[in-house]
This record gives structure tokens, sequence and C-alpha cells, in this order.
């Protein structure tokens, strides 16, 4: 079963992700974040406490599949941050990304969860994936921002196209969109 998890920032989103699989000791939870500053950190030691002990974590943003064991069930927080970390690897210091650039980035994320999907199903095991829903505020007004903004969308219409079920995280409320 894939499940994606989406929703605006801070609605609810990894501690749902996380309830899905409450009872569950099998779980590797998949963690693109990089930790480059005290505030990110912070972040980081908030999801580890918030999550039981006996998961396994695997930290990586490339070759996800490696992650893939034993157990049975995997959680991936977050897309949105595995997006920000392939834009920029691929992007480095352009003050512009055109739509050619756009389009790498996108297939490249969309690749990296296809190819961990794949071998989740071909194993016939569980993966939560989590998502930022980026489009619902203002129209960002700096370029970089509006690049990823539409990447991450785009990214999210494909990878839920590829999911079993589909969940919207509003106001801590989980809604099932498909």
């Amino acid at each position: 079963m894939i499940t994606l998890v989406t929703g605006g920032a801070r609605s609810g989103k990894s501690s749902f992700a996380e309830s899905l699989y409450k009872d569950k000791k099998d779980v590797v939870y998949i963690a693109t974040s990089k930790v480059e500053d005290s505030e990110m950190e912070e972040r980081v030691k908030h999801h580890q406490n918030s999550r039981p002990k006996e998961w396994r974590t695997f930290e990586g943003n490339y070759c996800l599949e490696k992650a893939i064991g034993a157990e049975k069930n995997y959680l991936l927080d977050c897309i949105t941050v595995l997006t920000s970390n392939i834009m920029f690897d691929i992007s480095k210091d352009e003050d512009s990304i055109d739509f050619n650039l756009q389009k790498e980035i996108e297939d490249r994320v969309v690749l990296e969860i296809k190819i961990l999907i794949d071998e989740i199903r071909k194993r016939n095991y569980n993966l939560v994936l989590v998502t930022n829903e980026v489009g619902y505020s203002i129209v960002p007004e700096h370029h970089i921002s509006r690049a990823f903004r539409d990447i991450q969308g785009r990214v999210n219409q494909r990878i839920a196209s590829l999911s079993d079920e589909v969940h919207l995280i509003c106001c801590g409320i989980p809604v099932k969109i498909k």
C-alpha cells in the first residue's frame, strides 16, 4: 500500500502519517532533512522524539531504495525537503531556474520516489509519503521560490497518481481524497 499524506505547514501531516503505523514496530523512517543550522536541528529532534524508539531511521535524498530491509513498513518525511535538496543540488547557485531545468529537477525527484515505490510494491510492503501542499498561499515574490512552488506542485501531482491513497490534512483533521 502506497499512501500519500499532504497538507500545509504544521497541519498535522507527520503526526497523522506516524499514526498509520502506531501499532507497528517494524518501521523504517526515511528522513530527508539536512541539519545545517540550530533551527533545523531542533526540528529534527522534535520529529525524532515523536516517533517510537524501535523504528529504524534512514537518512538520505538519493538511492532511497537502500532504506529497504526486512521491515515491512516505511515512512518518508518529507518529499518537500527532498525536492528542495535535489533542486539546490542540481541548480547550485543559479539565480534563475528555466523551465528545462525545472523539468530536470522534477523528473529527478519523481524518479527517486518511483524507484522506492517500485521496490516497495515488488516486496508487498507499505509506504507512507509526507509532502507539503505549497500552492495554497500567496504567489512568492522571488523567482527561485516560484520555481520551487511549481516544481513541488507537479511532483505532488505525479506522486499522487502513483499512490493508492491520498490524505489531505487540514487543521489536524485528515480528509481522504483518494
